[in-house]
């Protein structure tokens, strides 16, 4: 494009005009002229939400697959209970038609009439005379108003029984509702448990290497100790074995007493008075200083318990007066907080009725910070 050649002056006013433009923006915005501006912070702080939209996302992804499945297991479960309930009744049904047919009922020829079969009015008793017998106990000229009576009885059980299995049938299906309910309440509790349990899986596992580690160690270093103590006791055997005096071949070897209390038992005779004697002595004085040793723990349990005893005398009356000086505490606080509380009405009442009386308006800011100089 041609380049217009500018006077100097109109662009050293439009550079001033720019900076000037820039420079009120920048004092103007109280953000930048408080605080700064921190891009690193910022910047981290987008990462921060991303990474946490992310999150969520996965998270309402990982419900809707729970969903999901739930309501999947929730109506296989429904479809199967419809099965089965289709099946009964069909199984019912096949029962009533094979063994439970009306002909063979007891009161299948009262149902004639309404079933089809032969009308009870075609048949006219004859005359009966006076040795016919053929009237029993429940016939007779009323018979068929019995029968009506009866079957009206019938009618009415039948449907108190229809109306008591409707009432069942809607109890059922309550409980069905909720039994489909506290299942999918139980499959999300156990998802849960799931979770939990997978992750006290792993923790355990971590623990169990680091014990397993420690054991490993604990026992080479213990393997290392039985080694040097072996080897130890087997060049103390050898030592032992060359200063015995079976290879020195000591010739007063039997009447040598090592360890002060070993015996030669093809020589010895049987103790001396004096070692009875001091026997005798030294058990009665194990006697009496266990005897001097009961009464010293007797004594002890004694003042044990008497201290015992004082101490709780001395904390129930410590925590009695804490009680009595929490509850004075209690009081003084309430009363000082009450005496604020009417100091802080009194002092929002006179800012509010004597001091903030004349606001300032817009129009008052307004008029400053209207240029940048």
């Amino acid at each position: 494009m041609h380049q217009v050649d500018m006077p100097a002056d109109e662009r050293v006013v439009e550079r001033r005009q720019a900076a000037e433009f820039e420079r009120r923006r920048r004092i103007f915005d109280a953000r930048n002229r408080v605080i700064g501006l921190d891009v690193n912070a910022l910047n981290r702080q987008v990462a921060e939400r991303r990474d946490r939209e992310e999150r969520e996302r996965q998270r309402e992804m990982a419900c809707d697959s729970l969903s999901i499945f739930m309501d999947q297991k929730f109506t296989e479960r429904q479809r199967e209970e419809e099965e089965r309930r289709r099946q009964l009744a069909k199984e019912l049904v096949q029962h009533r038609a094979m063994y439970q047919r009306a002909g063979d009922s007891r009161d299948a020829d009262i149902n004639y009439k309404h079933k089809g079969g032969p009308d009870a009015s075609l048949f006219k008793p004859e005359p009966l005379g006076p040795a016919s017998m053929q009237v029993f106990q429940g016939q007779g000229d009323g018979e068929i108003e019995r029968k009506k009576v009866q079957m009206e009885m019938n009618e009415r059980m039948l449907r108190t029984q229809r109306e008591i299995q409707e009432k069942c049938q809607k109890k059922q299906k309550e409980k069905d509702l909720l039994k489909g309910l506290e299942l999918i309440q139980q499959d999300h509790r156990a998802v849960q448990l799931d979770a939990l349990e997978d992750e006290c899986k792993k923790a355990a596992l971590i623990a169990l290497k680091s014990y397993n580690q420690a054991q490993a160690e604990e026992r080479q270093e213990r393997e290392r100790q039985d080694k040097q103590r072996h080897a130890d006791m087997d060049l103390a055997e050898v030592r032992c074995m060359m200063t015995s005096d079976l290879l020195t071949e000591c010739p007063d070897a039997g009447l040598k007493d090592d360890m002060g209390s070993r015996v030669i038992p093809d020589r010895w005779k049987g103790m001396s008075s004096e070692q009875l004697s001091a026997i005798r002595r030294q058990r009665a004085e194990q006697c009496a200083e266990k005897e001097r040793q009961r009464q010293l723990d007797k004594q002890l349990n004694l003042a044990w318990d008497q201290q015992q005893l004082g101490q709780a005398r001395q904390q129930v009356e410590d925590d009695r007066m804490v009680r009595e000086l929490e509850r004075e505490r209690r009081v003084q606080m309430d009363q000082y907080n009450q005496q604020l509380a009417r100091e802080q009405a009194a002092h929002q009442q006179y800012l509010d009725n004597k001091l903030y009386t004349n606001r300032p308006t817009r129009r008052y800011f307004s008029q400053f910070n209207a240029s940048s100089r």
